[in-house]
């Protein structure tokens, strides 16, 4: 008996099926932490010294933005996070296009939403199943890192909402040199690791009380974080003995 061909829409749902399974597999986290340490260690300094293009670094969110999709088998979950990526696509597509229509504020505020919903996402596969291996400890690291994101975005969108958000102490970074566009994603970044690991070097200062409150937000979430953390995959290693 001839077997009957397979058509294009079953081979596109098997090629959808097998990322899927992929992204909800453990092996997915060491894939986002690669991803996660270019774009929190690296892609700052390059911005920094101007060797990336600001369409490269929109790219690199995108694709972090892009896997949220695959994170969940929930269907609602799924149409969220595929609407917020393509709600985010768009608002890029208009900043670099050549039309008069910019969105700035939205495609950030979309972003930070969207940036939320990831986080969520990847706690979720944390401690899903009551299993705890070397993979839940990077999925533990990837939300760390995620949270440091979070909290650049959160300042940039300050910084576009208000006009400020961090200072340079001594003048080093005056509040009116950043703007909150792409080349400012190494200050934030920065800023936020520092006040998520409670470090507070004091190079950059919040200069309102919105941002105040972000630092006092990522401080204490970086002292609780490991703790919760810790505490809730060594009771789900436990309800899995039992």
């Amino acid at each position: 008996m001839q077997s009957r061909p397979v058509s294009r829409t079953q081979r596109v749902r098997k090629v959808i099926k097998r990322i899927t399974d992929y992204w909800l597999n453990d092996a997915s986290f060491v894939v986002l932490l690669v991803a996660l340490v270019f774009t929190v260690f690296v892609l700052p300094i390059l911005i920094d010294y101007e060797h990336v293009s600001m369409l490269f670094v929109n790219v690199v969110f995108m694709f972090l933005f892009f896997t949220g999709i695959w994170s969940s088998d929930n269907r609602f979950l799924v149409m969220l996070t595929t609407l917020l990526f393509f709600a985010q696509l768009v608002l890029r597509i208009l900043r670099f296009s050549e039309l008069p229509v910019e969105f700035y504020f939205l495609e950030r505020l979309v972003g930070l939403f969207n940036m939320i919903v990831f986080i969520f996402l990847n706690i979720r596969l944390l401690f899903r199943d009551y299993e705890i291996n070397l993979y839940r400890i990077i999925g533990a690291i990837n939300v760390y890192l995620l949270v440091a994101i979070l909290g650049a975005f959160a300042l940039e969108l300050i910084q576009i909402g208000i006009g400020s958000s961090i200072s340079g102490v001594g003048g080093q970074v005056a509040a009116k040199e950043l703007r909150g566009v792409d080349q400012d994603f190494s200050a934030y970044i920065y800023f936020s690791l520092v006040s998520l690991t409670t470090v507070g070097f004091g190079d950059y200062t919040p200069v309102n009380i919105m941002s105040k409150m972000l630092a006092v937000m990522l401080s204490t979430t970086g002292i609780l974080y490991p703790a919760v953390v810790i505490a809730k995959l060594i009771g789900s290693s436990n309800g899995e003995k039992r």
